[in-house]
């Protein structure tokens, strides 16, 4: 796919404009801009779903294009199986007005009437399909990854389903299409960790080529090639993974501000050249005034960071936070807590993960007391001040502007230290130009929407935090930003995210809800839970008698211990450095067996060859010891 000079406005409003850029076969890409920018609306013209302003789009004349929206919608009465095998009609439009073809369906579009008996029933012919035997292997594919996708009952109805489930029959969908151009707008979002590592390992492995946008930073890390950045109406692009876009942003920001210092420096020079009397610059000097334009534009140059720090004071809390105590809680048959005993402790920073379903945003509920419980008891200290940001969101006003309705809820805020904000100014801590502040909030992204949300949350100055699912929507800026604030937080947070880079970074322990009211406490992160767990036994088969036989137990007690976390780390990188060092050692041979080097170049080489052997033999050694534990 090329894109060339692409633009969209809406109305008066510029979303993008001049973006340019090639996707090549095979390559993953990942978008990042900040939210407001047009992210999903780029992506949305490039599936020919809507239509641009200026530009256009070139594709192979067979490319096969997969799209997966950001809220998927199919119509209610079909069943799992039914909306990922069917197909969309094609109707061969041109990408600059928009395609007219809908691969999902609302209630108020035609569509082919279902029978409730039949998972094959006949269709209409306004919709297109492949050969039987086409059909027969799709079916046979989105069987296979409904299963893998954990739905496992394909004629379930979609009116039935979780938002969840939708998301993960929509990846179905896109996936089982096997297109050669894959674009996933927020493909994680709603989906639980089990199911976004699978999506990670699918993907990884793939041939197609993908673009995508997400905020799940270490997804965008190992399955991205290369990164397209949308920055100040400006499009730069990065030949590596999201790490890699780091450091080098990083340096882009750092030589751009360099070459505005000295861009600065020089035009005060010119400036005083150019404000002499006319007569003391001949004709010849009109280059240097053609110079001076382009040397301004430099100069004028702001590097838009928007990077704003939140300190913001929050109230006394005192030793006793809340203590569970055998709290229980049903949904009928189904447990989500049984006998929940915890002490939460003063300025503890905890986060909840476990797979959709297994009653997270339950228990969240019912410590606010939004949610009876059915027995036990919470006893929450008298100075907790909760600040709750749900999954659902605050619901807005249309007809309100941003900045009314913060002003809603107070005109100035006190952010400790006697330092008190206006409305507007904690407005620009949340990248809220004093220009956005006064659209309304109709016009706002879904991102700016969140974060106009959590800025109304954080403005009450809580001293405990409960947020549930924060990440969702909110660009890469935004939660740095609230990264850094909760790192700083002076009270008690609870985070329940499937986002594994957020949790990583901010909490001190887990706690793992594995379902049926179990759950597990864990002294680390998440991504330290996940190597913990992938080294434990896998369980033994239950059928078996329950104790183990004498010999069972001989073979246990004689057993070699398995290899620590660290040391399996340690074995793995001495096999990448080992084979570093034997690759430099025949690169030195060959060079010196040439004949052609020069002398000090074989000087050189001489010195590091004993070096080098003995680097070898040392780290050999130090792998086959540790070889030999895990043997």
């Amino acid at each position: 796919m090329d894109v060339q000079q692409i633009g969209r406005r809406i109305g008066n409003r510029v979303l993008f404009w001049d973006v340019t850029f090639t996707i090549n076969e095979r390559e993953h890409v990942g978008l990042i801009a900040k939210n407001g920018t047009g992210k999903s609306t780029l992506l949305s013209i490039l599936a020919g779903r809507e239509g641009y302003d200026a530009g256009r789009i070139i594709l192979r004349s067979d490319l096969k294009v997969g799209y997966l929206e950001q809220t998927p919608v199919f119509d209610a009465r079909m069943t799992a199986l039914q909306a990922v095998t069917l197909r969309e009609e094609k109707d061969g439009s041109d990408g600059k007005n928009g395609r007219n073809g809908n691969s999902e369906y609302s209630e108020n579009s035609e569509y082919s009437e279902y029978s409730e008996y039949s998972e094959y029933s006949e269709y209409s012919e306004n919709s297109t399909y492949t050969e039987s035997h086409e059909r027969s292997d799709l079916v046979l594919r989105a069987t296979q990854l409904l299963t893998q996708l954990k739905i496992t009952d394909t004629g379930q109805r979609i009116g039935g389903m979780s938002g969840g489930q939708v998301k993960r029959v929509a990846l179905a969908r896109v996936l089982a299409g096997e297109p050669d151009l894959l674009i996933l707008d927020e493909p994680t979002n709603h989906l639980d960790l089990e199911m976004i590592e699978w999506l990670e390992n699918y993907l990884s492995r793939t041939t197609m080529s993908i673009l995508m946008v997400t905020h799940d930073r270490y997804f965008l890390d190992r399955i991205c090639s290369s990164i397209i950045e949308m920055d100040d109406g400006r499009i730069y692009t990065y030949r590596g993974n999201y790490s890699y876009y780091l450091q080098k942003r990083q340096e882009r920001l750092e030589n751009l501000s360099a070459e505005i210092e000295r861009a600065n420096n020089l035009y005060r020079t010119e400036l005083e050249w150019m404000r002499r009397m006319p007569q003391a610059r001949g004709h010849k000097a009109r280059y240097r005034e053609e110079a001076f334009y382009e040397l301004e534009k430099v100069a004028r140059q702001r590097i838009n960071e928007r990077n704003v720090r939140l300190e913001m004071g929050s109230t006394y809390i005192g030793s006793k936070i809340f203590i569970a105590k055998d709290v229980c809680k049903a949904f009928g048959d189904k447990t989500i807590l049984r006998n929940f005993n915890y002490t939460f402790s003063r300025y503890e920073k905890l986060g909840i993960v476990g797979n959709n379903g297994t009653g997270k945003s339950t228990f969240i509920k019912t410590l606010l007391s939004v949610e009876p419980i059915d027995s036990g008891l919470y006893d929450v200290g008298q100075t907790v001040r909760f600040g709750y940001y749900s999954q659902e969101g605050l619901s807005f006003r249309n007809d309100q502007k941003v900045i009314d309705a913060v002003r809603d809820i107070a005109e100035y805020v006190d952010m400790g230290g006697g330092v008190r904000l206006s409305a507007s100014q904690f407005l620009q801590h949340f990248l809220f130009t004093p220009e956005e502040q006064h659209t309304y909030i109709y016009k706002l992204s879904g991102g700016e929407r969140r974060r106009l949300y959590l800025c109304t949350v954080l403005m009450r100055s809580p001293n405990f935090l409960i947020l549930d699912e924060p990440t969702n929507d909110l660009d890469i800026v935004t939660l740095q930003i609230l990264e850094e604030y909760l790192l700083n937080f002076r009270g008690c947070l609870i985070i329940v995210s499937h986002d594994r880079y957020f949790m990583d970074k901010v909490v001190d322990h887990i706690l793992v809800f594995h379902g049926d009211g179990e759950i597990q406490d864990f002294p680390g992160n998440y991504s330290q839970y996940r190597q913990w767990h992938s080294l434990q036994p896998r369980p033994a088969d239950t059928s078996s008698a329950q104790e183990p036989s004498q010999s069972q137990q001989g073979r246990n007690a004689n057993r070699q211990r398995r290899l620590s976390f660290k040391e399996r780390r340690e074995m793995e990188q001495l096999e990448a450095d080992i084979e570093r060092l034997e690759a430099e050692k025949r690169d030195i041979e060959s060079t010196l067996s040439s004949g052609t080097t020069d002398v000090e170049t074989i000087v050189k080489m001489s010195k590091r060859l004993p070096v080098l052997n003995d680097e070898l033999d040392e780290k050999s050694m130090r792998w086959l010891e540790l070889s030999e534990i895990e043997g």
